[in-house]
């Protein structure tokens, strides 16, 4: 894949979408043969709520359990997904990543307590991000897929490691306070709405927090909603994720991180 050959590709939203209309993205993280089902489960509960399309994060190869494309009837729903507008983004490589020796406060904070364990681009060097980002690449490519995006575990991408995504020619990448046009190199303030819900206090600390947070993004012109597996099983988690996606998308288009920032470009070089 090269840049050119994403640039030229025309984005839904820029087709779709009514003049400066804002935009809301839902990217469904950790999407694994593991976790098929109940990714399966949240897409068809969004489309019932008017998010047809979704940015799907998928680890090629997660927590070390094989490679997503030896499972050739998941391979298949992701080729349909892409084909319905879904987009497919690669998120890590193991998604998982081991404790170290002396490590400081900052880096056991992050790593441990923050994101449990699966930080895994977040202090990777160069050479080592580079070969798993495009053996990545090429894994999807055979598998028949076009990601454009990389999105770190937990968007802890250390600096070398974002280096090593736009020298693999990804397009894209996100953190939690922001979308980065890695060609370009601009970046788009736009904070996640994300659920933490390993423990109660968690959970009831990401309901407070989220709902003050999607009165707050206003008339910004990227809403973002960012969701994992196991959110689907706690139900005041769930019924706030689709009561919140409601009101979101009332005023703006659902539409992939793709597309969007296809349709930025568009709208810079007009």
């Amino acid at each position: 894949m090269t840049g050119a050959t994403a640039t030229s590709l025309p984005s839904l939203f820029a087709l779709s979408a009514e003049p400066d209309r804002a935009a809301l993205v839902v990217s469904l993280h950790d999407v694994a043969p593991a976790t098929r089902p109940a990714v399966e489960e949240m897409v068809r509960a969004l489309s019932r709520h008017h998010v047809p399309v979704c940015s799907l994060l998928v680890v090629p190869n997660y927590h070390h359990g094989g490679s997503f494309g030896e499972d050739r009837p998941f391979v298949r729903w992701l080729q349909e997904l892409e084909e319905q507008g879904h987009e497919i983004v690669i998120h890590g490589y193991f998604h998982q990543r081991p404790r170290r020796h002396g490590e400081s406060l900052p880096e056991k904070f992050f790593t441990r307590l923050y994101t449990n364990d699966e930080g895994e681009f977040y202090d990777l060097d160069y050479d080592e991000a580079f070969r798993r980002i495009t053996r990545a690449r090429e894994e999807f490519a055979a598998a028949g897929l076009t990601p454009r995006g990389f999105i770190a575990p937990a968007w802890l991408l250390g600096s070398a490691a974002e280096r090593a995504a736009a020298e693999a020619e990804m397009e894209y990448t996100t953190r939690l306070t922001e979308v980065r046009d890695l060609r370009s190199g601009e970046n788009f303030p736009a904070r996640t709405l994300v659920y933490s819900v390993r423990s109660g206090w968690r959970r009831a600390a990401s309901l407070a927090w989220n709902g003050l947070l999607a009165y707050r993004l206003g008339g910004a012109p990227l809403a973002r909603v960012s969701l994992h597996p196991p959110d689907l099983r706690h139900p005041e988690i769930w019924e706030q994720v689709l009561r919140l996606t409601d009101r979101l998308v009332e005023n703006r288009t659902a539409t992939t991180y793709r597309d969007w920032i296809a349709e930025r470009r568009t709208r810079s070089v007009a």
